[in-house]
């Protein structure tokens, strides 16, 4: 089953919007690298993705955690979506982004500790 429960917010650095939400909300966030930061602690994690790494994504991502990625890509597929980014690997797990009908980009991820 699929639930919407990941969103990352496009960020040039990270440190001030990172240090901003801190404050601002009493997040703390876990730091992937200099372009990317992570606050899971909650029903729905905020992921800060800046553009020092050269992958920032252009728009807000919402990201639905799956328990089979490949069923899913398959899924969205059949019903109309377009593939994006294709599956990729990341520090604990696995994901794509798609565009819906609607031309909306989404994500989906699995997670696979290491």
């Amino acid at each position: 089953m699929a639930k919407l429960n990941y969103v990352e917010l496009p960020v040039g650095a990270v440190a001030p919007v990172r240090d901003f939400y801190a404050q601002a909300f009493g997040l703390s966030f876990t730091d992937y690298g200099p372009s990317y930061a992570a606050n899971e602690g909650g029903d729905v994690a905020l992921g800060l993705n800046g553009n020092e790494g050269g992958d920032a994504i252009p728009a807000i991502l919402p990201l639905f955690e799956v328990d089979d990625l490949e069923a899913t890509l398959a899924g969205v597929t059949a019903a109309g979506g377009e593939i994006t980014v294709p599956i990729f690997a990341f520090p604990g797990g696995r994901r794509f982004h798609f565009r819906d009908p609607g031309g909306n980009v989404l994500g989906a991820f699995v997670n696979e500790p290491q």
